[in-house]
Protein backbone atom coordinates (compact mmCIF):
# COMPACT_ATOMS: atom_id res chain seq x y z
CA UNK A 1 0.00 0.00 0.00
CA UNK A 2 1.53 3.24 -1.21
CA UNK A 3 1.08 6.59 1.17
CA UNK A 4 -0.21 9.84 -0.16
CA UNK A 5 1.60 13.08 0.50
CA UNK A 6 0.53 16.93 -0.29
CA UNK A 7 3.52 19.12 0.02
CA UNK A 8 2.46 22.57 -0.14
CA UNK A 9 5.29 25.45 -0.96
CA UNK A 10 5.10 29.25 -1.18
CA UNK A 11 5.59 30.11 -4.77
CA UNK A 12 7.51 28.23 -7.46
CA UNK A 13 8.47 24.50 -5.96
CA UNK A 14 11.33 24.72 -8.78
CA UNK A 15 13.46 27.72 -6.99
CA UNK A 16 16.94 26.68 -6.10
CA UNK A 17 17.10 28.14 -2.73
CA UNK A 18 18.12 25.94 0.54
CA UNK A 19 14.80 25.33 1.77
CA UNK A 20 13.21 24.46 -1.62
CA UNK A 21 16.54 22.52 -2.52
CA UNK A 22 15.84 20.71 0.89
CA UNK A 23 11.68 19.93 0.07
CA UNK A 24 12.56 19.20 -3.68
CA UNK A 25 15.01 16.09 -2.46
CA UNK A 26 12.87 15.05 0.55
CA UNK A 27 10.31 14.55 -1.88
CA UNK A 28 12.39 12.66 -4.65
CA UNK A 29 13.08 10.48 -1.58
CA UNK A 30 9.58 10.06 -0.92
CA UNK A 31 8.68 9.27 -4.15
CA UNK A 32 11.39 5.94 -4.93
CA UNK A 33 9.95 5.15 -1.46
CA UNK A 34 6.68 4.47 -3.28
CA UNK A 35 5.16 7.78 -1.70
CA UNK A 36 2.78 9.79 -3.89
CA UNK A 37 3.77 13.07 -3.40
CA UNK A 38 1.24 15.82 -5.04
CA UNK A 39 3.51 19.28 -4.56
CA UNK A 40 1.54 22.27 -4.95
CA UNK A 41 3.46 25.96 -5.23
CA UNK A 42 1.13 28.75 -3.94
CA UNK A 43 1.00 31.77 -5.86
CA UNK A 44 0.53 35.34 -3.71
CA UNK A 45 3.08 37.25 -1.76
CA UNK A 46 5.08 34.96 0.90
CA UNK A 47 6.29 35.58 3.85
CA UNK A 48 3.69 38.21 4.71
CA UNK A 49 0.87 37.19 2.32
CA UNK A 50 -1.28 39.32 0.59
CA UNK A 51 -4.98 38.57 -0.20
CA UNK A 52 -3.52 36.04 -3.39
CA UNK A 53 -1.53 33.80 -0.95
CA UNK A 54 -4.65 33.75 1.56
CA UNK A 55 -7.26 32.42 -0.94
CA UNK A 56 -4.22 30.11 -2.93
CA UNK A 57 -3.72 28.79 1.11
CA UNK A 58 -7.50 28.12 1.21
CA UNK A 59 -7.97 26.65 -1.94
CA UNK A 60 -4.78 24.41 -1.48
CA UNK A 61 -6.39 23.11 2.14
CA UNK A 62 -10.40 23.08 0.89
CA UNK A 63 -9.86 20.62 -1.48
CA UNK A 64 -8.10 17.96 0.44
CA UNK A 65 -10.21 15.40 1.87
CA UNK A 66 -10.56 14.97 5.80
CA UNK A 67 -7.50 13.19 7.06
CA UNK A 68 -5.28 13.46 4.43
CA UNK A 69 -1.88 14.24 5.36
CA UNK A 70 -0.14 17.41 4.49
CA UNK A 71 3.32 19.20 5.08
CA UNK A 72 3.59 22.99 4.86
CA UNK A 73 6.96 24.48 3.98
CA UNK A 74 7.17 26.93 7.10
CA UNK A 75 7.51 29.50 4.57
CA UNK A 76 3.97 29.08 3.56
CA UNK A 77 2.63 28.08 6.59
CA UNK A 78 3.75 31.24 9.01
CA UNK A 79 1.52 34.04 7.81
CA UNK A 80 -1.49 32.37 7.57
CA UNK A 81 -2.64 31.03 11.59
CA UNK A 82 -6.36 31.49 10.49
CA UNK A 83 -6.54 29.92 7.53
CA UNK A 84 -4.36 26.58 8.51
CA UNK A 85 -6.70 27.23 11.95
CA UNK A 86 -9.56 26.73 10.00
CA UNK A 87 -8.60 23.24 8.53
CA UNK A 88 -6.52 21.70 11.05
CA UNK A 89 -8.73 19.56 13.05
CA UNK A 90 -10.24 17.61 9.91
CA UNK A 91 -6.63 17.17 7.92
CA UNK A 92 -3.31 15.64 9.23
CA UNK A 93 -0.81 18.48 9.19
CA UNK A 94 2.63 18.80 9.30
CA UNK A 95 4.68 22.11 9.37
CA UNK A 96 8.27 22.02 8.10
CA UNK A 97 10.58 24.58 9.65
CA UNK A 98 13.93 25.38 7.95
CA UNK A 99 13.90 28.57 10.04
CA UNK A 100 11.72 30.84 12.05
CA UNK A 101 10.52 33.82 9.77
CA UNK A 102 11.45 36.22 12.68
CA UNK A 103 14.76 35.13 12.62
CA UNK A 104 15.35 36.75 8.99
CA UNK A 105 17.74 39.22 9.07
CA UNK A 106 16.51 43.18 8.56
CA UNK A 107 13.60 43.10 9.79
CA UNK A 108 12.23 46.07 12.18
CA UNK A 109 10.96 45.37 15.48
CA UNK A 110 7.30 45.40 14.20
CA UNK A 111 7.78 43.06 11.79
CA UNK A 112 9.43 40.54 13.75
CA UNK A 113 6.77 40.80 16.90
CA UNK A 114 3.96 40.20 13.63
CA UNK A 115 5.98 36.84 12.09
CA UNK A 116 6.52 36.09 15.80
CA UNK A 117 2.85 36.19 16.86
CA UNK A 118 1.44 34.77 13.79
CA UNK A 119 3.77 31.81 13.49
CA UNK A 120 3.39 30.51 16.74
CA UNK A 121 -0.38 30.77 16.16
CA UNK A 122 0.22 28.65 13.11
CA UNK A 123 2.41 26.13 14.85
CA UNK A 124 -0.32 25.69 18.13
CA UNK A 125 -2.59 24.23 15.14
CA UNK A 126 -0.58 21.85 13.51
CA UNK A 127 -0.35 18.20 14.67
CA UNK A 128 3.44 17.77 14.22
CA UNK A 129 6.65 19.55 13.40
CA UNK A 130 9.74 18.59 11.37
CA UNK A 131 12.38 20.84 11.37
CA UNK A 132 15.83 21.02 9.49
CA UNK A 133 18.37 21.07 12.34
CA UNK A 134 18.66 20.73 16.03
CA UNK A 135 19.24 24.55 16.43
CA UNK A 136 16.26 25.26 15.09
CA UNK A 137 14.25 22.94 16.99
CA UNK A 138 15.64 23.96 19.82
CA UNK A 139 14.66 27.51 18.58
CA UNK A 140 10.93 26.50 18.41
CA UNK A 141 10.87 26.63 22.21
CA UNK A 142 10.35 30.17 21.94
CA UNK A 143 7.46 29.59 19.56
CA UNK A 144 5.08 27.33 22.08
CA UNK A 145 6.41 24.12 20.33
CA UNK A 146 6.73 21.46 23.18
CA UNK A 147 10.02 19.20 22.13
CA UNK A 148 7.87 15.92 21.74
CA UNK A 149 6.36 17.43 18.53
CA UNK A 150 9.63 17.97 16.81
CA UNK A 151 11.50 15.43 14.63
CA UNK A 152 14.71 17.03 13.97
CA UNK A 153 15.28 15.73 9.59
CA UNK A 154 18.72 17.17 8.90
CA UNK A 155 19.30 17.76 5.13
CA UNK A 156 20.82 15.06 3.20
CA UNK A 157 23.86 15.48 0.41
CA UNK A 158 24.20 14.06 -3.22
CA UNK A 159 27.63 12.42 -3.61
CA UNK A 160 29.71 14.56 -5.66
CA UNK A 161 33.08 14.57 -7.25
CA UNK A 162 35.70 15.90 -5.18
CA UNK A 163 37.60 19.40 -6.49
CA UNK A 164 40.09 19.21 -8.65
CA UNK A 165 42.61 21.70 -6.96
CA UNK A 166 45.06 21.48 -4.72
CA UNK A 167 48.07 23.74 -3.65
CA UNK A 168 49.83 22.55 -6.80
CA UNK A 169 47.70 23.19 -9.16
CA UNK A 170 46.60 26.73 -7.72
CA UNK A 171 50.11 28.32 -8.94
CA UNK A 172 47.21 30.30 -10.55
CA UNK A 173 45.96 32.02 -7.17
CA UNK A 174 43.08 30.47 -4.77
CA UNK A 175 39.91 30.73 -6.34
CA UNK A 176 36.88 31.21 -3.72
CA UNK A 177 33.20 30.22 -4.33
CA UNK A 178 30.32 31.31 -2.28
CA UNK A 179 26.89 29.99 -3.00
CA UNK A 180 24.04 31.66 -1.46
CA UNK A 181 21.00 34.53 -2.49
CA UNK A 182 22.12 37.60 -2.51
CA UNK A 183 20.10 39.22 0.40
CA UNK A 184 21.43 40.77 3.34
CA UNK A 185 21.31 37.86 5.59
CA UNK A 186 23.94 35.70 4.07
CA UNK A 187 26.53 38.26 4.41
CA UNK A 188 28.29 39.16 0.27
CA UNK A 189 28.66 42.53 2.08
CA UNK A 190 31.10 41.68 4.90
CA UNK A 191 32.52 38.92 2.64
CA UNK A 192 33.61 42.28 -0.16
CA UNK A 193 34.82 44.53 3.01
CA UNK A 194 36.99 41.88 4.27
CA UNK A 195 38.24 40.65 0.53
CA UNK A 196 38.84 44.50 0.20
CA UNK A 197 41.31 44.19 3.06
CA UNK A 198 43.45 41.61 0.97
CA UNK A 199 43.93 43.13 -2.39
CA UNK A 200 48.02 42.01 -2.36
CA UNK A 201 47.08 38.72 -2.33
CA UNK A 202 46.11 36.57 -5.44
CA UNK A 203 42.68 35.58 -5.32
CA UNK A 204 39.44 35.48 -7.20
CA UNK A 205 35.86 35.12 -5.93
CA UNK A 206 32.97 33.93 -7.56
CA UNK A 207 29.36 34.71 -5.48
CA UNK A 208 26.39 32.49 -7.04
CA UNK A 209 23.14 33.23 -6.50
CA UNK A 210 19.93 34.39 -7.04
CA UNK A 211 20.07 38.46 -7.98
CA UNK A 212 16.19 39.32 -7.95
CA UNK A 213 15.34 39.00 -4.47
CA UNK A 214 16.78 42.51 -3.51
CA UNK A 215 17.67 44.25 -6.25
CA UNK A 216 18.95 47.32 -3.73
CA UNK A 217 21.51 44.93 -1.83
CA UNK A 218 23.02 43.44 -5.38
CA UNK A 219 23.31 47.18 -6.30
CA UNK A 220 24.91 47.78 -2.89
CA UNK A 221 27.15 44.54 -3.63
CA UNK A 222 27.97 46.03 -6.90
CA UNK A 223 29.35 49.77 -5.59
CA UNK A 224 31.30 48.20 -2.98
CA UNK A 225 32.91 45.95 -5.42
CA UNK A 226 33.56 48.94 -8.16
CA UNK A 227 35.02 50.77 -5.21
CA UNK A 228 37.29 48.78 -4.04
CA UNK A 229 38.61 48.38 -7.62
CA UNK A 230 37.80 44.42 -7.57
CA UNK A 231 35.72 44.15 -10.58
CA UNK A 232 38.28 42.08 -11.87
CA UNK A 233 38.19 39.87 -9.34
CA UNK A 234 34.85 39.19 -7.76
CA UNK A 235 31.96 38.54 -10.23
CA UNK A 236 28.41 38.36 -9.39
CA UNK A 237 27.34 35.13 -11.11
CA UNK A 238 23.44 35.01 -10.46
CA UNK A 239 21.80 31.25 -10.04
CA UNK A 240 23.82 28.78 -12.63
CA UNK A 241 22.59 25.73 -13.62
CA UNK A 242 23.25 22.42 -11.96
CA UNK A 243 26.44 21.43 -14.34
CA UNK A 244 28.04 24.56 -14.11
CA UNK A 245 27.34 25.11 -10.43
CA UNK A 246 29.48 21.60 -10.08
CA UNK A 247 32.21 23.37 -12.51
CA UNK A 248 32.15 26.02 -9.90
CA UNK A 249 33.22 23.64 -6.78
CA UNK A 250 35.06 21.36 -9.08
CA UNK A 251 37.21 24.69 -9.58
CA UNK A 252 37.33 26.25 -6.39
CA UNK A 253 40.21 26.48 -3.47
CA UNK A 254 37.82 27.27 -0.65
CA UNK A 255 33.70 27.62 0.22
CA UNK A 256 33.09 30.89 1.70
CA UNK A 257 29.62 31.50 3.21
CA UNK A 258 29.66 34.54 5.38
CA UNK A 259 25.96 34.33 6.67
CA UNK A 260 24.68 36.06 9.59
CA UNK A 261 22.50 33.38 10.72
CA UNK A 262 21.40 30.06 9.11
CA UNK A 263 18.08 27.32 10.08
CA UNK A 264 21.38 24.71 8.92
CA UNK A 265 23.49 25.56 6.12
CA UNK A 266 23.21 22.93 3.14
CA UNK A 267 25.97 24.28 1.08
CA UNK A 268 28.25 23.74 3.88
CA UNK A 269 27.48 19.84 3.29
CA UNK A 270 27.72 20.70 -0.64
CA UNK A 271 31.09 22.14 -0.29
CA UNK A 272 32.31 19.35 1.86
CA UNK A 273 31.02 16.93 -0.36
CA UNK A 274 33.47 17.93 -2.62
CA UNK A 275 36.24 17.83 0.07
CA UNK A 276 36.31 22.04 -0.06
CA UNK A 277 37.47 23.43 2.88
CA UNK A 278 35.17 26.14 4.52
CA UNK A 279 35.18 29.39 6.14
CA UNK A 280 31.80 30.58 7.75
CA UNK A 281 30.56 32.03 10.42
CA UNK A 282 29.38 30.74 13.96
CA UNK A 283 25.29 32.27 12.87
CA UNK A 284 22.61 30.10 13.70
CA UNK A 285 23.24 26.82 13.18
CA UNK A 286 26.01 27.54 11.27
CA UNK A 287 28.26 26.95 14.35
CA UNK A 288 27.35 22.65 14.64
CA UNK A 289 27.13 22.33 10.87
CA UNK A 290 30.91 22.85 9.99
CA UNK A 291 33.22 20.30 11.35
CA UNK A 292 36.13 22.08 13.37
CA UNK A 293 39.01 20.40 11.37
CA UNK A 294 37.34 21.23 8.28
CA UNK A 295 37.50 25.42 8.52
CA UNK A 296 37.44 28.21 10.19
CA UNK A 297 34.38 29.83 11.73
CA UNK A 298 33.91 33.44 13.05
CA UNK A 299 31.20 36.04 14.27
CA UNK A 300 29.26 36.82 12.02
CA UNK A 301 29.12 40.59 10.91
CA UNK A 302 32.65 40.80 12.06
CA UNK A 303 34.74 41.96 9.03
CA UNK A 304 37.86 41.72 10.76
CA UNK A 305 38.01 38.17 11.86
CA UNK A 306 36.63 37.46 8.13
CA UNK A 307 39.29 38.80 6.71
CA UNK A 308 42.02 37.47 9.29
CA UNK A 309 40.94 33.71 8.63
CA UNK A 310 40.76 34.17 4.93
CA UNK A 311 44.46 36.41 5.59
CA UNK A 312 45.52 32.61 7.30
CA UNK A 313 44.18 30.68 4.48
CA UNK A 314 46.24 32.17 2.11
CA UNK A 315 49.15 32.70 3.81
CA UNK A 316 49.87 28.87 5.70
CA UNK A 317 49.94 26.37 3.25
CA UNK A 318 49.67 24.01 6.36
CA UNK A 319 46.51 25.23 6.97
CA UNK A 320 45.18 24.82 3.86
CA UNK A 321 46.53 20.78 3.68
CA UNK A 322 45.42 20.27 7.40
CA UNK A 323 41.78 21.93 6.34
CA UNK A 324 41.74 20.13 2.63
CA UNK A 325 42.55 16.88 4.71
CA UNK A 326 39.47 17.45 7.16
CA UNK A 327 36.85 18.38 4.68
CA UNK A 328 38.04 15.33 2.50
CA UNK A 329 37.30 13.40 6.11
CA UNK A 330 34.23 14.81 6.75
CA UNK A 331 32.79 13.87 3.65
CA UNK A 332 33.41 10.31 4.49
CA UNK A 333 30.49 10.98 7.14
CA UNK A 334 27.87 13.27 5.19
CA UNK A 335 24.04 11.58 5.20
CA UNK A 336 22.70 10.90 1.48
CA UNK A 337 19.20 12.05 0.61
CA UNK A 338 17.32 8.76 0.65
CA UNK A 339 18.44 8.39 4.40
CA UNK A 340 16.94 11.52 5.15
CA UNK A 341 13.65 10.94 3.05
CA UNK A 342 13.90 7.33 5.23
CA UNK A 343 14.10 9.48 8.52
CA UNK A 344 10.88 12.10 6.94
CA UNK A 345 8.91 8.87 6.08
CA UNK A 346 9.08 7.47 9.89
CA UNK A 347 8.76 11.01 11.02
CA UNK A 348 5.07 11.54 9.10
CA UNK A 349 4.05 7.91 9.89
CA UNK A 350 4.70 8.13 14.10
CA UNK A 351 3.30 11.42 13.75
CA UNK A 352 6.47 13.47 13.69
CA UNK A 353 7.31 12.50 17.23
CA UNK A 354 11.06 12.59 17.81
Amino acid sequence: MSHHLTFIVAGDPEQLTGGYLYDARIIEALRQQGWRVEVIGLEGRFPEPDATAAEAMEEALAKQPDGARIVIDGLAMGGLPEVIARHAKRLELTALIHHPLADETGLDPAQRSRFTLSETRALTAVDNVIATSVFTAHRLADFNVDAERIAVIEPGVEPAPLAERDDRSALTGQHLLCVATLIPRKGQDVLIEALARLSEYDWQCDLIGALDRDPGFVEKLTDLIQNHGLKDRIRLLGEQSSEALGQAYRNADLFVLPSFYEGYGMVISEALARGLPVITTTGGALAHTLPETAGLSVPPRDTQALAQALKRWLDEPELREGLRQGARQARENLTDWQTAGDAFAKALMRGGIS
